[in-house]
């Protein structure tokens, strides 16, 4: 049973309200509380207007996405609404839900704050759609310092080979399953990172925009490294949910786990304090980002105070307010690192350096129905570990939902 937005019918906006609408599925713990310092700079900068929460919770958004999908198709959009930054939100530009906000973005500054990589990949058609209240990275490797010390491993492998060398060593000192993985999207994820280790971030964009051929024997053979790599984790990984794989790593179970980096906040929040992190072996200076974004609906009931609130969502003072409790970085890079745990200020230098990728699970890189796609074909492989049967799957799922030729 989902959910219903955090609001009853006589809370609702109508006409002429002062009241906001937020629609997300941020209703506990990190999210919760980044969601509440942004909500604070909202009511100093916008005093003309009222906050609502309408917050779903469950499903990790899954269930946010049921409520607003049929409040969409009623045409009671809330007045904004929290979605992946990138090509997850075509589906919504195609079926004509969204305003262009690129007036804003240059009224605001934003086109200067944010990164050159980030508007290109925002841009749809010479417009911008959503604007990002933070950055996520993906493609980061998390340790147990103590699990890799007894295994005489002290430094982070930066190449493919140098980690399959590790991994031996850790199962040579007798951890059965070095890599913690769980199911769905976490799988999808190492799978991401492997790719951009054997294809590098360019031919990697390409999958993504039809310049890169699924077929190709390079694929082949990442797919062929990815199976070697699932022989290093838990054989109960599609039972796991990320936080379960989580807790193999904590318990000392796991010497490592590919997740982004909002597993520094919950290590942090559920005091483990003897992890590492570096960036997936063979990545290089390669940045994969994700990132939360909210967008003006089409017919939303308080246009003004939506503006108002995405300009605080694009501003450095929400930024900064948000992403120190999150766990995320700000989108922009002229946010000072005052205030942020290491593993973030570590993650703001690189973000104004790296070269930026997107990501597929968490929609920056491809529409939810292709993001379907590959789940399926990733959770088929993880059971019967067909190269061919996958790379045919991933080829088929580029074809259908990719951009057309």
């Amino acid at each position: 049973m989902f959910a219903t937005v955090a609001c009853s019918s006589s809370e609702e906006p109508g006409e002429g309200s002062k009241k906001v609408e937020v629609f997300t599925w941020w209703a506990d713990g990190g999210e919760k509380a980044g969601l509440d310092g942004l909500v604070g700079v909202f009511k100093t900068d916008c005093a003309g207007f009222e906050f609502l929460n309408g917050a779903v919770a469950g499903g990790a958004g899954s269930n946010a996405k049921q409520v607003l999908a049929s409040r969409l198709q009623q045409n009671d959009p809330p007045d904004t609404f929290q979605a992946h930054a990138g090509a997850e939100l075509s589906d919504y530009i195609n079926d004509d839900q969204l305003e262009d906000l690129s007036a804003q973005y240059t009224e605001w500054g934003l086109t200067n704050a944010f990164p050159k990589g980030l508007i290109d990949n925002l841009t749809v058609d010479g417009k911008i759609y959503s604007v990002p209240a933070n950055i996520h990275r993906a493609n980061v490797l998390w340790s147990n310092k103590t699990v890799l010390a007894k295994a005489g491993i002290t430094k982070d492998a930066t190449t493919l080979d140098g980690f399959f060398a590790d991994l031996d060593k850790l199962k040579a000192s007798g951890v059965a399953a070095p890599l913690a993985l769980g199911k769905d999207w976490t799988q999808q994820m190492l799978f991401e990172a492997l790719l951009i280790s054997k294809l590098g971030p360019e031919k990697f964009n390409g999958l993504w925009n039809g310049t890169t051929s699924w077929t190709g024997a390079d694929i082949t053979d990442a797919i062929t490294t990815y199976k070697r790599l699932l022989t290093y984790t838990n054989k109960d990984r599609d039972t796991f949910d990320w936080t379960d794989a989580e807790k193999l790593l904590m318990d000392g179970k796991a010497a490592y786990q590919l997740m982004g980096d909002w597993e520094a906040a919950d290590l942090d929040a559920k005091g483990f304090k003897d992890y590492g992190w570096s960036v997936f072996p063979g990545n290089g200076n390669t940045f994969q980002w994700l990132a939360d974004s909210f967008v003006l609906p089409k017919g939303a009931k308080n246009a003004d105070g939506t503006k108002c609130w995405l300009k605080t969502v694009g501003s450095a003072t929400g930024q900064a307010a948000f992403n120190q409790k999150k766990g995320s970085i700000p989108a922009r890079t002229d946010v000072g690192t005052d205030g942020f745990p290491a593993y973030q200020q570590a993650a703001m230098a690189d973000w104004k350096t790296a070269t930026q990728v997107p990501s597929c699970p968490h929609g920056s890189a491809c529409a939810q129905t292709w993001q379907g796609a590959v789940g399926s074909a990733q959770g088929k492989f993880s059971s019967d570990g067909d190269v061919a049967a996958l790379q045919k799957a991933l080829a088929s799922a580029a074809a259908e939902f990719g951009p057309k030729k």
